[in-house]
């Protein structure tokens, strides 16, 4: 009898579900208390179009435009396996890959029409090849030129069977080109004034390790002409035997806004007098292990549009010729300064920029002894400071912590890297600088672990301290050192596997040329920091 009710039960829930549900759905509410339901015809064909339609590649109904979008917004490694997924997506991702680079070994040529037959909207290429290998020659880059009407940034890298004649069909076919960054190549002087003359548009101008130039001061030029660029506004100069030879290019760049010299050698006194009476725009100048002393430096002084400079390894450069800037340069706004343990950069210096330059926002020192008497001048006048960098100074201890602590209330990230700072001294950054977001400290030995942590808690998370207190270690001295404008700023760039080319074997050892200039300083602590810190803003003015 049990039984008997317990079928009724369900018989009529079932039919209590059929009859207050309509479709589809009444017929799976049937079907889950145990009673079979067929579908009708109309219930089957819906079925149908809705199988259908799941498995409909609904990408077809997207505008290539939007699929592009789409694609641009991909990491590279994505992106390739995407334009593998059908033909459509494979010329989409080509025609909308703007920025590629290169294995530019020799085996190259013969890939070149296959490779921009697929990517033939490419804006920004560079050309990378082994320091020991064979690298691609004029007929290949004549050829990549006249495929890439439209580039405009182009780099090359150890590209050394170029000649003058491969950049004058560059400077031909590529009259739209804007950034040019050239190293460890054979051309000379031609190559680079057929490019400044042919690319009527060249904003940046990099270049590193040439070593076709001439050793004779406008050797290349054709008489006493000057070439220059009325759109060139920036030159980086770095690692040049005979840089001096670009003087005519600087003094006929009116509109030059930022110059980079690198471990150029020569004489480059004069050559900074010059400037200050032909390029009276600039507004950047970094000089790095450069032969230059008071008289050059303090002729900048003429430049009063000048927000940036950077004075690293210039042992000749005192506080004379800084103080003359800073009276008249009242616009600075970063300054670095390496005094490479000559003591000849001090606080009589630093108390001139402190009076002069009350707009300034960012000041590293590095083998530099600054004292509470300097710093006192710079954090009572200088109330935009923001970023302060003190690495390697004999002076700056816990009186210099006490008094950047108590004055610079607009001061957001710290980098101290050994000094003879100590717990005690650090303490007063818990109860000043209320906008400090960052604070590192590396090689400080009075500084403990437990520091770090006490002034997060002190100011409630809002801090991050970066702490490593391991005893200084024997290596190379730190340095801010500068490469290449678009070697520094240039996002990373797609490699495109194209071609399997094969390389002779590559010595890890040093080239003679930098064994003979001595140039083994690296990227380091302070580097770093300080480009983080001042990522996301500009340099330098472009118009």
């Amino acid at each position: 009898m049990g039984q008997s009710a317990s079928k009724k039960s369900s018989k009529s829930l079932s039919c209590s579900c059929s009859s207050s549900s309509s479709g589809l759905r009444a017929r799976f509410a049937s079907v889950s208390v145990g009673q079979p339901a067929a579908m009708t015809k109309e219930e089957l064909a819906s079925c149908e179009d809705s199988t259908a339609y799941s498995s409909r590649d609904c990408t077809v109904d997207l505008p290539d435009e939007c699929l592009a979008l789409v694609f641009q917004s991909l990491g590279s490694a994505d992106r390739k396996q995407c334009s593998l997924v059908c033909q459509r997506w494979l010329t989409i991702d080509g025609q909308n890959r703007h920025r590629i680079s290169l294995d530019a070994r020799a085996g190259l040529q013969d890939a070149v029409p296959g490779i921009f037959a697929r990517f033939d909207a490419v804006t920004k290429l560079a050309l990378k090849s082994e320091r020991r290998a064979e690298s691609i020659g004029d007929e290949a880059l004549a050829l990549i030129a006249a495929r890439c009407p439209n580039l405009t940034r182009l780099k090359l890298r150890s590209c050394r069977a170029i000649t003058d004649a491969g950049m004058a069909a560059v400077a031909e076919q590529c009259s739209v080109l804007r950034k040019l960054s050239v190293g460890s190549c054979t051309f000379g002087f031609k190559g680079i004034e057929a490019v400044v003359r042919g690319c009527s548009v060249l904003e940046e101008l990099s270049i590193k390790r040439l070593r076709g130039l001439p050793f004779a001061i406008g050797a290349s030029t054709s008489g006493d002409e000057i070439i220059g660029s009325a759109s060139l506004r920036s030159l980086c100069l770095k690692e040049l035997i005979h840089g001096l030879c670009f003087a005519p290019l600087i003094f006929g760049s009116s509109n030059l806004k930022t110059l980079k010299l690198n471990r150029c050698s020569g004489d480059w006194d004069w050559i900074l007098e010059d400037i200050a009476d032909k390029v009276l725009g600039i507004t950047e100048v970094h000089l790095e292990k450069l032969q230059v002393s008071d008289r050059g430096l303090a002729s900048l002084s003429s430049c009063v549009n000048l927000e940036i400079l950077h004075l690293v390894k210039t042992p000749e450069c005192t506080d004379i010729s800084l103080t003359a800037i800073a009276e008249r340069c009242h616009l600075l706004r970063k300054i670095h300064i390496d005094g490479w343990k000559t003591n000849r950069v001090g606080d009589e210096g630093l108390i001139a920029i402190a009076k002069q330059c009350p707009n300034l926002q960012e000041l590293v020192l590095i083998s530099v002894n600054p004292t509470v008497r300097s710093l006192g001048h710079i954090a009572s006048n200088c109330q935009n400071l923001e970023r302060l960098a003190i690495c390697s100074s004999d002076t700056f201890g816990d009186a210099e912590i006490s008094c950047i602590a108590s004055k610079c209330m607009a001061l957001k990230k710290l980098c101290i890297k050994g000094c003879p700072v100590s717990d005690q001294g650090m303490e007063a950054l818990a109860k000043g600088c209320p906008k400090l977001v960052k604070v590192k400290v590396k090689k400080c030995q009075g500084v403990t672990p437990e520091f770090a942590g006490w002034l997060m808690a002190c100011k409630e998370g809002m801090v991050a301290v970066n702490l490593d207190t391991a005893a200084p270690t024997e290596q190379a001295e730190p340095s801010v050192t500068e490469s290449g404008a678009l070697e520094n700023n240039e996002q990373s760039i797609d490699r495109i596997g194209a071609v399997n080319l094969h390389s002779s074997s590559c010595s890890s050892r040093p080239s003679p040329w930098k064994a003979q200039m001595g140039l083994f300083a690296g990227k380091n602590f302070v580097v770093s920091a300080i480009r983080r810190w001042s990522h996301g803003s500009s340099n330098s003015s472009h118009t």
